[in-house]
């Protein structure tokens, strides 16, 4: 009974059916095309897969390929990062034109006089304060390390005790200046090359970024443990505040100094519980 139902199906599936055009003045037959149910099945999945290929060529070898989720190539990465450090320069552009416009009009006003300025580099220096007025973020900020660092004049004697934590590298570079809270150098500076990658020492929130006149870009992580990392003289931001890290993840890249050294280098320092502390016990650089 089996073997009969069987037949019975594939006979019935391959039955041939006829398909006739018909004139219908002369009755005459035009077309006649011969189909079954097989036939139908095979075309349907034909057209099926040909329309799977074309699209599968039409992502893999157009630019669409880059909408899908995940497939950006490093072409893509990197021209993202270069729009993004030339939005910068030309923010860093406007805001130089702004204070050379506001030098002008000082001189013209008579506020500030011609013979006691040698360049517009130095009435910039001169008027830093009033060129580029501190935010209340900002400002907070600063009293906070001033009002921490003006007892930290010395570095710590004891190793302090971390568990289960594992310390990133910032940035790739060779210390140029050690930790020396005597000289109120509470960090390393470190040379690095321009648009190099700004590491995060641990997983943490960024509760501070943004620009100071004496030190550039400077981005804050807290971390656990009572842990502080502090980034300056960076060339540009990857993060903004509240963004949570991940250790080794990118949140800069280093650039020119804003100070008076010519070599682009990065400030790293390292606090723990309102203290600072040498980053080189913690870190291999």
């Amino acid at each position: 009974m089996k073997n009969s139902g069987h037949k019975a199906f594939w006979r019935n599936f391959k039955f041939k059916y006829k398909l006739t055009v018909i004139n219908e003045n002369t009755l005459e037959e035009v077309v006649g095309i011969h189909v079954s149910k097989l036939n139908g099945l095979s075309v349907l999945l034909s057209a099926c897969t040909v329309i799977f290929l074309i699209a599968a060529l039409i992502i893999a070898f157009t630019p669409l390929r880059n909408y899908l989720p995940g497939y950006m190539n490093s072409e893509v990465r990197a021209q993202v990062v270069d729009n993004a450090l030339r939005a910068d320069s030309l923010a860093e552009a406007l805001n130089r034109q702004k204070m050379y416009i506001m030098n002008i009009q000082d001189i013209l006003e008579g506020r500030v006089k011609t013979d006691t300025v040698g360049s517009m580099d130095s009435l910039t220096s001169i008027r830093t304060e009033e060129l580029m007025s501190r935010t209340q973020e900002e400002e907070r900020f600063r009293q906070e390390y001033e009002r921490k660092e003006r007892y930290n004049l010395r570095s710590v004697s004891e190793r302090t005790e971390v568990t289960g934590l594992i310390f990133y590298r910032p940035s790739r570079g060779v210390i140029t200046t050690e930790f020396n809270p005597e000289e109120k150098h509470f960090g390393v500076d470190l040379a690095t090359a321009s648009g190099g990658s700004v590491l995060s020492a641990l997983d943490g929130t960024v509760v501070f970024a943004g620009y100071a006149m004496d030190y550039g870009y400077i981005i804050q992580v807290q971390h656990v443990q009572n842990f502080i990392t502090i980034y300056k003289n960076c060339g540009s931001l990857m993060k903004q505040v509240g963004d949570r890290v991940k250790g080794g993840e990118v949140i800069a890249l280093t650039g020119k100094s804003d100070d008076k050294r010519s070599e682009p280098h990065l400030h790293f320092e390292l606090w723990h519980k309102g203290q600072a502390i040498n980053p080189a016990k913690y870190i291999v650089f």
